[in-house]
């Protein structure tokens, strides 16, 4: 079996460092586009039979440690009685902008959310016969929510930040509501088959850092603090906050993902003990194509210790990488000989 990216979580010693990619399952892959050619994206979500196997379409091709459930940030959202279309990102005719919007979204139970998403990590599950490791993931309650409230993505969600200042009451109640969601989903996703779960903060560097601190950072904190007491292995991405690091570094969670304007060796030198961290190459790099990909990722692995590091990128995939740069990562990846010293510490 193929567990080198949950023994990276537990900062235990590995042979090499472990790889995976955000958005590797769809986006780059011409077997991707073969499928997006016959159905929607709505369609390839909501059949659990199509998004199994888009999921494992990288790993077919690449020899990954880890596959990422085929989904989308706003899986959960039928689940609050929301309707969401893709135009192609998620649109919303009617936000959730009110204390009343906020106050009338139902409260899903286990099993509510999502059931696609938990079909479809079972079949993923057996089909990956212990060779990599499975992922599932859930938006964070401030990312969740700004593509709530803002009815779509917007540079900056002005109105979610509109709503933390002008109601800070319902802002916290849409907060709480959400962080139930994301417990309720994630855990539902971990006895469905997922080994380790992702909490996405895509939109965590919109507010300063004493705003986070205060008004976001505990959901964010009891969402973790629920995760690991129901034995959860965690990794939580907060994207474009490296202002806040020193805020996300206590956090109850294994492991630490961060984006590219973090200096990963330095945060490393910070970081508690036992917290894996996971990253953060840019993905610049490989659309660069493969000589600046195995040029960036040779600087990474002689920067970042290898004990406790998940490799990735610093954010998904851009649609025009080359494939060849991600074969030029996974052999520099694969290619790095660890003496003994360096594999135990």
């Amino acid at each position: 079996m193929n567990d080198l990216l949950l023994r990276a979580l537990r900062c235990e010693p590995t042979e090499r460092r472990p790889l995976w990619l955000m958005r590797q399952a769809g986006r780059i892959l011409p077997e991707y586009r073969a499928l997006r050619a016959q159905h929607s994206f709505e369609e390839l979500c909501a059949d659990p039979d199509l998004a199994a196997e888009v999921t494992l379409l990288p790993l077919d091709r690449f020899p990954m440690d880890a596959a990422i459930v085929f989904a989308d940030l706003m899986s959960p959202a039928a689940a609050l009685g929301v309707d969401v279309r893709f135009e192609p990102g998620p649109r919303i005719d009617k936000p959730i902008r009110t204390a009343a919007d906020i106050r009338a979204l139902p409260r899903p139970g286990a099993g509510e959310i999502a059931p696609e998403v938990m079909a479809t990590l079972g079949r993923v599950k057996e089909a990956l016969a212990g060779r990599a490791v499975l992922i599932g993931f859930a938006g964070a309650p401030w990312s969740l929510g700004a593509y709530l409230v803002e009815g779509r993505g917007a540079p900056g969600f002005p109105r979610m930040r509109a709503l933390l200042e002008s109601d800070g009451v319902a802002f916290g109640e849409l907060m709480e509501r959400l962080s139930e969601v994301a417990v309720t989903y994630l855990i539902d996703q971990h006895r469905a088959g997922a080994d380790v779960v992702q909490l996405f903060d895509s939109w965590a560097g919109l507010v300063p850092p004493a705003t986070w601190a205060s008004e976001v950072l505990p959901h964010v904190r009891r969402v973790l603090e629920a995760l690991r007491e129901a034995g959860v292995p965690t990794i939580y991405f907060p994207r474009g906050a490296p202002q806040a690091i020193d805020l996300h570094l206590p956090l109850p969670m294994d492991g630490l993902g961060l984006c590219p304007l973090s200096d990963l060796a330095d945060v490393r030198a910070r970081a508690p003990e036992g917290l894996a961290l996971q990253g953060n190459l840019d993905p610049a790099a490989l659309l660069a194509g493969p000589e600046a990909t195995a040029r960036a990722a040779s600087d990474l692995l002689s920067r970042m210790p290898a004990r406790g590091h998940i490799v990735n990128l610093g954010h998904g995939l851009h649609p025009e990488t080359p494939l060849e740069s991600v074969s030029a990562l996974l052999d520099a990846v694969h290619g790095e000989v660890l003496s003994g010293e360096e594999v135990a510490r």
